[in-house]
């Protein structure tokens, strides 16, 4: 919240005081401001949730590339050993054995490495709906203590209403963030 979003709300405090029947608007504002201030809060740490899943994603998939990188070394090691023309067949056939082992195993770590960066795919984009939705209940709240601080400066009950609905609107959306599947 910035210092001219608290002076606000401190001015309108001071209006509150010298009208009594505004004190449960202004109530209102501070309970929204608080509000916004959590939502933000929860939608800064989702963003930043997301970003190191997504660098975690990043990093498993270099990690296969190194991997299919190496494979395929060996499997054009084995190759050229079958091919190549030496005076020891035996240990020519040993060689490509041995590089084509290596590139089956490179295979195989492959498969697991594959399966956690689709995993880590997974999180990252459900953070990031977790994060969006977060950031659509700080757009609610913020509005409805907008709304309400209109309140304020007309005396119309209904922007009040109107502020509260939006505030509502707001937290149920806030609290359905750990529910995004």
């Amino acid at each position: 919240m910035s210092a001219d979003e608290l002076q606000e709300l401190h001015e309108h405090a001071e209006h509150a005081a010298h009208d009594r029947s505004m004190a449960p608007v202004s109530l209102t504002m501070a309970t929204l401001a608080v509000l916004v201030a959590v939502a933000s809060l929860l939608g800064h740490r989702a963003h930043t949730e997301e970003v190191i899943l997504q660098n975690k994603s990043t990093d498993q998939w270099a990690y296969y590339q190194a991997k299919n990188i190496r494979r395929h070394t060996d499997e054009l090691f084995a190759d050229f050993a079958s091919v190549m023309a030496t005076s020891d067949a035996a240990q020519a056939a040993k060689l490509r054995e041995k590089y084509q082992a290596e590139a089956n195993s490179y295979h195989d770590q492959q498969k697991d490495i594959d399966a956690e960066a689709r995993k880590l795919e997974k999180e990252t984009s459900l953070e990031r709906g977790r994060a969006d939705r977060f950031d659509l209940a700080e757009v609610f709240l913020e509005i409805g203590l907008v709304v309400t601080s209109i309140t304020l400066l007309s005396g119309r009950r209904i922007f009040w209403k109107a502020g509260m609905v939006l505030g509502v609107v707001g937290v149920v959306v806030a609290a359905t963030a750990p529910l995004v599947q």
